[in-house]
């Protein structure tokens, strides 16, 4: 296996007059789980569409598991799996059903093939409902489905476009468990696009941001937390006056001052001492009960990062 599991240069393309990939250059080890994260229209699907060789680049190469994209295409869709926008499901059939079609199109020996498909099964907590139709099943049960679809034949990279989107946060928490175990026990690499950045801090040993094509932002996400410059406090108490919020608001190390779930949220332009900001609240007749200080969450650095490059 190469060092990196995918490796682009410059990959570039464009549809008509819009460039939906701008000279995007990536290097993913094996074995990690990477983000790709974006707003809607950024690029993302694009960029797996032209790493699975579905799309060819306008300028700039990309290489997939050693295979370049445009002429080793066919090598790369062998050894690797896709969840895109469809589960690539059959609804009629049921769950057992389902995989032992696809690990019929995998070629898949009928002993490999079955003993597959229960471990997949057994692992995703499917197992006792197998011969349940799938139609019958929550979005979540489906997703979870189409997830041992896409590592049936024991790819060494899979490609997830958005899977949690559209579950609840139960079935979504539900799916992000089993997924992290499935890829510690698989040991494969996931490229994943999300917009859930919370799931993408617990996933991602490595994430990558990007605009309107653009790659802007790399590294993990401790790192890219930490660059963004700011600090969040958390307070909890009582007596978060609106006219408590307009002054913190006035203050020019707060960027931000929100009252969330009944706790007072700050967003400090740099690392600075929260001492004068208590003392500033409990004049004001507040109560302080707890504070609790950290860098910004994935989630508020990448709306930094996005922000910053419009």
């Amino acid at each position: 296996m190469p060092d990196f599991v995918i490796r682009t240069e410059n990959l570039t393309c464009d549809f008509a007059a819009v460039r939906a990939v701008d000279r995007l250059s990536l290097e993913i080890p094996a074995g990690i789980v990477f983000g790709f994260l974006g707003p809607n229209g950024a690029g993302k699907t694009t960029t797996i569409r032209l790493l699975l060789g579905l799309l060819h680049p306008q300028s700039g190469r990309a290489e997939v598991l050693g295979f370049d994209t445009v002429t080793q295409a066919d090598a790369i869709r062998r050894q690797t799996g896709a969840l895109l926008e469809h589960s690539g499901l059959y609804e009629r059939l049921c769950a057992e059903d389902n995989l032992e079609f696809y690990g019929r199109v995998w070629r898949l020996p009928k002993s490999e093939r079955q003993a597959r498909i229960k471990e997949l099964l057994t692992n995703l907590n499917l197992w006792e409902r197998r011969q349940e139709s799938a139609a019958n099943w929550s979005r979540g049960m489906k997703q979870k489905l189409a997830v041992a679809r896409v590592l049936l034949h024991r790819p060494r990279l899979i490609f997830l476009d958005e899977p949690t989107a559209g579950l609840d946060p139960i079935a979504a928490a539900a799916l992000r468990n089993d997924l992290a175990a499935l890829v510690a026990r698989e040991g494969v690499t996931v490229f994943l696009t999300t917009h859930n950045l919370a799931e993408a801090e617990k996933l991602c040993g490595q994430v990558g941001v990007i605009q309107q094509g653009k790659l802007i932002a790399l590294g993990h996400p401790d790192t890219l937390r930490a660059k963004s410059g700011s600090t969040r406090a958390e307070i909890i108490g009582r007596g978060f006056t609106e006219s408590i919020l307009l002054t913190l608001r006035t203050r020019p190390e707060v960027a931000t001052a929100e009252l969330t779930n009944g706790r007072l949220v700050l967003q400090l332009n740099e690392k600075t001492d929260t001492a004068p900001l208590i003392t500033l609240l409990v004049s004001s007749g507040a109560q302080i009960e707890e504070v609790r200080k950290g860098d910004a969450s994935l989630e508020e650095a990448f709306l930094k990062l996005v922000e910053e490059e419009e």
